[in-house]
């Protein structure tokens, strides 16, 4: 009897089949209990008839009698017939025969018969079975209890190249590698001893005869039982999926290369993850070159072959040979190499296998192998909108497989992808150079020859913010020996801002040689910050991370001789004062509003600062970092400031270490001065009433005090500067004057009044009486001006002290 639906005896089998022994006549002469119960028929029914009579419809005696003939003929038969039961219905039966062998001479043959439906199940199984070891695509191995192999299929034979018949007899994993065949092994007694089947693990196959061909197989195993339950031995299913796995793994290289290469706008951080990419997944090493031009942020010229720059390269192991140039050197491939085809063409060379004696004729230093067991290599171009910026060059030595169209077709696919990136770079890179290079030429490159400050400056770009800020400073000398101190801040990044930067700083030194004073300053660059928006507006310039929206500046006046700092802010941090006992304090400036917000007056405070105070201005960025609070930041920078060093420079890089991260978030603009005093015995001051005599006096006074100064040769020039000025406050100003003279780089002379009335230099007519005192005083001075102050004005001249003039 059938044990269960998923296992088919032979119906045909002695046990199983309706049996009928017939002479060479074709009568019955045996009948077993297996054809009465299928057929109906005792046995007395149907012995010493002939089974055509008994068996056989008479519609169908045509078919019966041409199987006979054929059984005689052949020696044997098989077919389907339909057979008569005992009720008159006819039962559709495969049947067999074949001869029955006697000793006496005389012929019988043996009828077996079972159910079609029996039949054509057992021969489903049969040809199931037949399938799975001649026809079926995927491998079977059969293993017995001792873990050697008892048969395998056609699969099997066509994936190892070994016929099917030598496996019998020989151990499990006999034609693998070790390392494959113990996990084989494992896997096999896993499966025997727990009874367990283990479904789609994938195992490497490499043959013993073929090591550098890498398979991957996905084996299903199961355990053999015979219906006692005894284990007779495992079967496996073994599918060969390599070109699955490696398109699976391709595909995972792509997803990765996607998230990994691109993470920063560096065009050799960029070749260096495309490098790192590969490795090991696709190649044993690789190396990036880029032409020189691209790692300038320049763009190529067209079929250019070099030189290059090895920006990126990535090896496996530690014991690596690294490439025959260091990094970041300039190289020219040799003509006709691989690579210097695929620069000049921008197509890829695939060479699977490189001759044996390709590195003896020169392939190495023409092509820059990273080693002489490197067997099989890919160049491919990296090429982005039309433009070649380089090659990647993929080498094989460790693993021993070569290379092949699908490895070239992804290194292409991969090189393509990053090359955007790289381009992407390569332009910020660009716009950074063009950026920096406005910014550099608008920025102060060297601070202005004075006496009244010591100064230390540093500007630190940003490294994570996109574009350049509009942070700077300046030092702008004024007359009087005095010196204007500068720091501001445009709102935005880019050239944009940059631009705004420098429109502003050219105003400053406008509105600075005018001598107003610091809130008057801020008033006027409120103006034009305000214009600036204005037209921008005008013109549809509207983007957030362009358009002017305001400033903020800091602007301060120290006067060396009165030891006073004047100062005013826009929406500026305050400044920090350090007195020379080194105690640091944040100075009390009025907080006005930033530039451009306009509506609210700003105002300016005087300060007295002793003589080698330390006055530090800065912008946001050195204590506005996003994760510090302002406050902390002011107390930090105090912290730093408190024990100046006495190199100012020292003091300087001091404060960018405590308070300036290795990577800063937004530009830093720091200036620190060191006040100086000028000595009381190069400053004399009088004051003189308005009078007619007051002209000789100051003549009298200038002639005295430069002959004790010892410049004696420019008392002509300035005894004539000072009468002409005192005489025009006498007719036009109406008060009394006051006369000054100051030796320091040059000679100053001073006179002040409390009329805010400007003079004007006018050229005399011949007739004219007067008019020609400032023509003359223009004439024998380098500089002369006014300045205006609360109180009234100042009309000033400078004389070089060697006494030449213009």
């Amino acid at each position: 009897m059938k044990e269960s639906s998923e296992s088919h005896d032979d119906p045909f089998a002695p046990h199983l089949a309706a049996l009928a022994v017939l002479d060479d006549r074709g009568v019955v002469v045996g009948w077993n209990r297996r054809a009465e119960e299928l057929l109906g028929h005792p046995v007395a029914a149907v012995i010493g008839r002939p089974a055509s009579e008994v068996l056989a419809d008479p519609h169908d005696l045509p078919a019966v009698g041409e199987a006979a003939v054929r059984c005689r003929r052949a020696g044997g038969w098989y077919g389907v017939l339909n057979v008569r039961h005992r009720d008159g219905q006819l039962v559709e039966m495969g049947l067999r025969a074949q001869p029955l062998p006697r000793g006496d001479g005389i012929r019988e043959w043996l009828l077996a018969g079972a159910p079609t439906a029996d039949v054509l199940e057992w021969q489903r199984d049969r040809a199931v079975l037949d399938g799975l070891y001649r026809r079926c695509p995927i491998g079977l191995v059969v293993h017995g209890p001792d873990l050697r192999l008892l048969r395998v299929n056609r699969a099997i034979e066509r994936f190892t190249g070994v016929p099917a018949a030598e496996f019998r007899g020989l151990s499990t994993g006999c034609f693998l590698l070790p390392d494959d065949a113990r996990r084989a092994v494992d896997r096999v007694r896993q499966v025997m001893e727990t009874g367990r089947p283990m479904v789609y693990s994938e195992q490497f196959v490499r043959l013993e005869w073929d090591p550098a061909r890498e398979r991957v197989a996905m084996v299903s195993s199961f355990p053999m039982e015979d219906p006692s339950g005894r284990v007779l031995g495992v079967a496996e299913m073994i599918e060969d999926i390599t070109e699955r796995h490696q398109a699976q793994r391709r595909l995972a290289l792509l997803d990765q290369a996607g998230s990994r290469i691109g993470t920063t706008l560096d065009v050799a951080e960029t070749a260096r993850e495309l490098a790192e990419v590969m490795v090991p997944h696709l190649a044993d090493h690789a190396s990036v070159d880029l032409l020189q031009p691209v790692t300038r942020g320049e763009e190529p010229a067209q079929a250019l072959a070099g030189p290059v720059v090895r920006v990126g390269a990535c090896g496996v192991g530690a014991q690596q040979a690294g490439p025959p140039h260091p990094q970041g050197e300039p190289v020219q491939f040799a003509p006709g190499t691989p690579q210097a085809r695929c620069l000049a063409e921008g197509r890829p060379v695939l060479d699977p296998v490189i001759p044996a004696d390709w590195f003896s004729t020169g392939g190495r230093q023409g092509t820059h192998a990273p080693d002489l067991s490197a067997h099989s290599m890919i160049v491919v171009p990296v090429a982005a909108r039309g433009l070649v910026l380089g090659v990647m060059t993929l080498w094989r030595s460790r693993r021993p497989d070569p290379f092949e169209a699908d490895d070239l077709t992804l290194a292409q696919e991969l090189a393509s992808r990053a090359a955007v990136s790289i381009d992407n770079a390569r332009r910020f890179t660009q716009q950074q150079q063009t950026a920096f290079t406005l910014q550099s030429s608008l920025l102060p490159r060297a601070v202005p020859d004075q006496s009244a400050v010591e100064v230390a400056l540093r500007y630190l770009p940003a490294s994570a913010a996109p574009g350049l800020g509009g942070d700077w400073f300046d030092v702008i000398p004024l007359s009087g020996t005095r010196v204007a101190l500068v720091v501001g801040d445009v709102v935005g990044r880019g050239i944009h801002a940059a631009a705004t930067m420098g429109r502003l700083r050219t105003a400053v030194h406008t509105l600075a040689s005018l001598d107003l004073e610091p809130d008057e300053v801020l008033s006027r660059l409120d103006d034009l910050v305000n214009l600036l928006a204005a037209e921008q507006e005008a013109v549809g310039e509207r983007p957030v991370d362009e358009q002017v929206v305001g400033a903020t500046c800091l602007y301060a006046v120290y006067d060396p001789v009165s030891g006073r700092c004047s100062g005013a802010r826009a929406g500026h941090p305050p400044p920090v004062v350090t007195a020379p006992d080194g105690q640091a304090a944040v100075l009390d400036l009025p907080a006005g509003p930033p530039l451009g917000v306009g509506g609210l007056p700003f105002e300016a405070r005087d300060v007295e600062l002793a003589e080698g105070s330390l006055l530090c201005l800065y912008t946001n960025g050195l204590i506005g970092e996003r994760h510090i609070d302002t406050d902390l930041g002011l107390a930090k920078l105090c912290a730093a400031l408190a024990r100046p060093a006495n190199a100012l420079e020292r003091t300087c890089q001091a404060v960018v270490d405590a308070l300036v991260p290795a990577r800063p978030a937004d530009d830093v603009a720091l200036l620190i001065a060191r006040t100086r005093m000028l000595p009381p015995d190069d400053v004399a001051s009088w004051s003189l009433p308005s009078e007619p005599a007051s002209a000789a006096r100051a003549r009298a006074l200038t002639s005295a005090k430069l002959s004790e100064w010892g410049l004696e040769h420019l008392a002509f020039t300035t005894e004539l500067i000072a009468s002409e000025l005192v005489t025009n406050v006498y007719r036009y100003a109406g008060g009394p004057a006051t006369l000054r003279l100051i030796r320091e780089r040059c000679l100053v002379c001073e006179v002040s009044d409390s009329s805010h009335t400007s003079p004007h230099l006018r050229h005399a007519r011949t007739t004219d009486e007067g008019g020609r005192g400032l023509f003359l005083v223009a004439q024998m001075t380098e500089r002369w001006g006014t300045r205006y102050t609360r109180e009234g004005k100042t009309v000033w001249t400078e004389q070089s002290l060697t006494g030449t003039f213009a």
